[in-house]
């Protein structure tokens, strides 16, 4: 009974160009150690074979250094693995694929799936047949081979591609690379394993996106995970076990805060989520003196436990009470100050109500801690 390891869209060598340097970095290395990971869970549940279908690299001009880590990556699990080209990493006359064969870094035991034809692992009950790109975008089916394609008896038949299962997925996507979401019956294949879709879905009993191991954007897509799967034997239908993988997940949050119970709600979501977590927070409202303050140091405390938060606070006005001011005592030239930071939070333009929402913001601060304590 063969047993598949199925992963995709590992995109080593992305750039989070829109984190800080300080996110960024981590989040790219996390890639490279999702694939260690996964030789792991190769060994840990003695599969047979780790297939990738697709997007294995971000782009072509990944570093050399970039291609020696990917490849070293892989010395966890010294059973076969088929690495297949996807839109990223397409197999172009020149490409990441023909630079690491020049380096001499691909071991014996890597399969590059660079052409339309069947790879045979008979020690692994496998026959392999592969739908690499060799172009970023194709509007012919590249499976539509398969149909045709002989392999040996006795061997379990998996078909590996990248695209988009015609009909399925989201319309923008739906065209390029396209895939017949048939094929797994018409190419008599006892599994299809696709890539490009970043999140695992079931296709039907016989094909599956595996989805990235490490997921890399907001849409709640199931992303962070790898497929297990197990073919009794030739036309028997497969069981796929999900395998959690992810290191950093990823969370879209709004709250919407008008009063301290609403800010508190925040502050136990907060609590909740994992260290590590990779965090979009739209806020709106608007609060008090003590609840902004609260906010605020939550925030400060989640972003030094998560790996990153986003969470501009330009949506939330900060709105004084009178008692909020009586308790700071603005009296004197204050109070005039204070009028005319609120007055310019409520009416100036975008940029002048965050300058006059910080003023006051510190404002309340300073005096707060004058005595010696919060507002």
């Amino acid at each position: 009974m063969p047993r598949i390891l199925h992963t995709a869209d590992w995109q080593i060598g992305r750039q989070y160009t829109t984190f800080p340097e300080e996110d960024a970095v981590p989040l790219a290395e996390a890639r490279v150690a999702a694939v260690e990971r996964l030789a792991a869970l190769a060994v840990q549940h003695a599969a047979d074979a780790v297939l990738v279908a697709g997007d294995v690299f971000d782009l072509q001009t990944v570093s050399e250094r970039t291609v020696r880590q990917l490849f070293n990556a892989l010395k966890g699990f010294d059973g076969p693995w088929v690495l297949m080209p996807g839109n990223h990493d397409a197999a172009l006359a020149e490409s990441v694929w023909t630079r690491a064969q020049r380096l001499g870094v691909v071991p014996a035991h890597v399969h590059l799936a660079l052409r339309p034809e069947p790879v045979l692992l008979p020690q692994a009950g496998l026959a392999v047949l592969p739908a690499p790109l060799t172009q970023r975008h194709t509007f012919d089916d590249a499976t539509a081979w398969f149909d045709l394609a002989d392999t040996p008896a006795g061997l379990v038949r998996v078909g590996l591609a990248h695209g988009s299962v015609q009909g399925l997925l989201a319309e923008h996507i739906d065209s390029p690379n396209p895939i017949a979401p048939d094929r797994a019956e018409r190419a008599r294949l006892d599994y299809l394993a696709l890539g490009d879709w970043h999140g695992c879905r079931e296709v039907n009993a016989r094909t599956w996106y595996s989805g990235t191991p490490e997921p890399d954007r907001f849409r709640d897509n199931d992303a962070g995970h790898a497929l297990l799967v197990d073919v009794p034997e030739p036309g028997q239908a497969p069981t796929v076990t999900r395998l959690p993988t992810a290191r950093h997940r990823w969370f879209s949050l709004e709250a919407a805060l008008h009063v301290a119970s609403d800010v508190q709600a925040l502050v136990h979501s907060l609590q909740q989520l994992p260290d590590g977590a990779v965090v979009q927070l739209a806020l709106s409202g608007a609060l008090d003196l003590p609840g902004h303050q609260t906010l605020r140091e939550a925030l400060a405390q989640a972003s030094a436990r998560l790996r990153h938060l986003d969470a501009p606070l330009g949506a939330v006005r900060l709105q004084p009470s009178d008692e909020d001011l009586a308790r700071l005592k603005a009296d004197g030239y204050l109070a005039p100050v204070i009028d005319d930071l609120r007055h310019g939070q409520a009416h100036g333009t975008p940029e002048q109500q965050a300058v006059h929402r910080e003023a006051l913001a510190i404002l309340a601060g300073v005096l707060a801690e004058r005595q010696g304590g919060t507002a």
